[in-house]
């Protein structure tokens, strides 16, 4: 995706992406607070208040080590709080190893997860 609006069109069905299945969901979110045009937060309560994307998991990368941050993102339903290294090597490491775990050993949700109550 090109940008935070995008993301949200593309998960949403929106815009470009009216006609795209409903019905397949990306098995993960990586987001980051600090987006060019919508906040992170933002981002993070519109995925968790909506029943078709609230059980995707999602991950926030972040490089602020700010506890507020940490709790409002675990509040709003965040999965995994990560914060970002600041060598490169060692961030696409940290990213390798989310992708094995999340990707290939955790369970995705079942298609029930995403209905409304």
């Amino acid at each position: 995706m090109r940008d935070d609006a995008e993301a949200l069109d593309y998960l949403f069905c929106r815009g470009e992406f009216a006609q795209r299945d409903e019905e397949v969901r990306p098995v993960l979110v990586l987001l980051d607070l600090k987006l060019p045009k919508v906040d992170g937060l933002q981002v993070l309560k519109q995925i968790k208040s909506e029943a078709r994307t609230k059980a995707i998991p999602v991950i926030w990368l972040t490089s602020s080590k700010e506890e507020s941050d940490m709790a409002a993102g675990y509040q709003l339903g965040v999965n995994s709080y990560i914060q970002k290294l600041v060598h490169c090597g060692e961030f696409q490491e940290v990213v390798r190893q989310l992708g094995m775990y999340w990707l290939l050993v955790n369970s995705k949700p079942p298609a029930a997860a995403f209905q409304s109550n």
